[in-house]
């Protein structure tokens, strides 16, 4: 049997989450309620004079006149899902290789986790300078190699794919870590025994390998949704500053365009709470229905 601890003093559990839960209060707890106030009123950039005027920033949101948020919606979800697919889909492939007995596997498998100490920000500068039109590696090679012209501060759709590329580089390697841990917790008899039936590679991987990852699969899902929507800030700001236009404008980037440069403070916080709301929404349907694929 397990030994059983028991904590002599009743508060000391209390007193030893106490720093985590301040830390959860200031930086979330807090924040979100002020955004929650913030948003029913109008205000000066200054904070001197407040103006209540309760559901108007949410109504002046899906108005006619206001098209660029729901453009903006938009962009967000098709960028957080192309982000989620690209990552998810590319590191499970690799740690699948990765976990094969190769030659130099430690050396593979570090190279692949060393992207995930760079930092979100350092992420675009790097992927900005290999696609500048004018000075990116990358950017010759497609103009004078393929003859394609690359000029994505003139093209929407080039602008969009170079930031689900950054993205997806930069959490392939959070994705990669956790596949590969899963993939070496599949009891090896399981695809021996599958193997002696006659089963292919292909057939083993999606019959055994795969249901045995679907815990790993789900959390990464949650986790990578939640970042194509909330943490991909720096990327979108350094690389294309949500142009061409507005048209790389995702939520979080517009909340804090709203706010920091138009000073539309209001309008900000209740584009803020919206996307908790949706996030939070999105989060427990795929707990609601998701997790019922899932095999523990």
């Amino acid at each position: 049997m397990a030994k059983q601890y028991e904590f002599r003093i009743k508060g000391l559990p209390y007193l030893l989450v106490l720093p985590q839960m301040v830390i959860v209060f200031i930086f979330f707890f807090w924040p979100s309620a002020q955004a929650i106030w913030q948003s029913f009123f109008l205000q000066d950039p200054f904070g001197g004079q407040y103006i209540f005027v309760g559901l108007e920033n949410y109504r002046v949101l899906f108005t006619d006149e206001s098209s660029a948020y729901a453009q903006s919606f938009w962009v967000s979800v098709v960028f957080a899902v192309s982000v989620t697919v690209l990552a998810m889909s590319l590191s499970l492939f690799l740690a699948v290789q990765a976990n094969k007995k190769i030659r130099a596997a430690s050396f593979y498998k570090t190279m692949m986790i060393w992207p995930y100490a760079v930092a979100t920000l350092i992420a675009g500068v790097l992927w900005l300078f290999m696609f500048n039109p004018n000075v990116g590696v990358v950017a010759w090679f497609l103009k004078h190699k393929l003859g394609y012209e690359w000029q994505y501060l003139l093209n929407t759709g080039q602008a969009l794919t170079l930031l689900i590329l950054a993205a997806s580089w930069r959490q392939m390697s959070y994705n990669f870590v956790f596949f590969l841990a899963g993939l070496q917790s599949v009891p090896a008899d399981f695809i021996e025994a599958a193997a002696i039936d006659g089963a292919g590679p292909a057939r083993r991987f999606w019959k055994i390998i795969f249901p045995i990852l679907s815990p790993t699969s789900f959390y990464l899902l949650v986790m990578n949704l939640v970042y194509g929507f909330f943490e991909t800030f720096p990327i979108v700001h350094q690389v294309t500053a949500g142009g061409p236009g507005k048209s790389t404008a995702i939520l979080v980037y517009k909340v804090w365009r709203d706010g920091v440069v138009n000073l539309d403070l209001g309008s900000s916080s209740a584009q803020s709470v919206i996307l908790m709301l949706m996030v939070i929404g999105l989060t427990v349907v795929q707990f609601r229905f998701i997790e019922r694929r899932v095999n523990y």
